[in-house]
């Protein structure tokens, strides 16, 4: 079975990790990022209608005073974003799994108009489509590694899991494209695949942003259902055996 390397940063490396190997995968961490909270403040919870979430590290590294605000409804990007949001309070969470400019169409629908986005410091533009979004940034993932220290990890076959934009964008800093033809991407969005850039063995997006999506695409690798030739699928585009 092909080796794999997980680069997100902990809190979340954990998690992955441990899936990964219950599932029989050979894998290690090299996180590209690491994540840190930072203060923060943010409006008065009379004046938000309702709280959405990006990312679980914003839930998990939030603080007590996420407190201020679990008796607003929540809106979470992914499972595992919703099931942190909900570890830190909240009790009502809705997700969706198809990123965040579909779930901002969700919150528009059901008439909230003032909503707070708890995030990390680094985060994709969406359309805010007529809400009053108010940010605030909770922890910042700043970089760590470098090329020689992850050029030794790499393997011929190995399966490289991509859970963010930001961390393509950097994989692809890291690994010239010389470097790449042995290495396949698995990556959790359209968006973070994108990101690797291009010249691996082969790319694909999950269809939801899950580690069980990820690791059954992992499977589909090692069963030999990816082509040698580099190709970025679209949400739910699936290889043909």
């Amino acid at each position: 079975m092909p080796p794999l390397l997980v680069l997100r940063p902990e809190p979340g490396a954990a998690g992955t990790l441990a899936r990964a190997r219950a599932d029989g995968f050979d894998v290690q961490g090299y996180p590209l990022f690491l994540v840190a909270p930072l203060p923060w403040t943010g409006p008065e919870p009379h004046l938000v209608d309702a709280v959405m979430f990006t990312s679980a590290n914003a839930a998990r590294l939030g603080g007590p005073q996420l407190a201020r605000y679990a008796h607003l409804p929540a809106f979470a990007v992914g499972a595992t974003t919703a099931a942190a949001v909900r570890e830190a309070g909240f009790a009502s969470v809705e997700s969706g799994d198809e990123g965040v400019q579909p779930l901002i169409d969700r919150i528009a629908a059901q008439s909230f108009s003032r909503i707070l986005h708890i995030s990390g410091r680094d985060v994709r533009l969406f359309d805010p489509k007529g809400l009053r979004v108010a940010s605030a940034c909770v922890y910042a993932s700043v970089e760590r590694g470098n090329a020689d220290d992850l050029r030794a990890m790499l393997r011929p076959g190995m399966i490289l899991l991509v859970h963010s934009p930001r961390a393509g964008t950097r994989l692809a800093a890291l690994v010239p494209p010389s470097e790449r033809r042995a290495l396949h991407i698995v990556a959790i969005s359209r968006a973070a695949c994108t990101a690797c850039a291009e010249g691996w063995a082969s790319a694909q997006a999950a269809d939801r942003p899950q580690d069980a999506e990820m690791l059954a695409l992992a499977a589909q690798l090692c069963d030999g259902k990816t082509p040698v030739a580099t190709r970025i699928l679209a949400p739910g585009q699936r290889e043909q055996a």
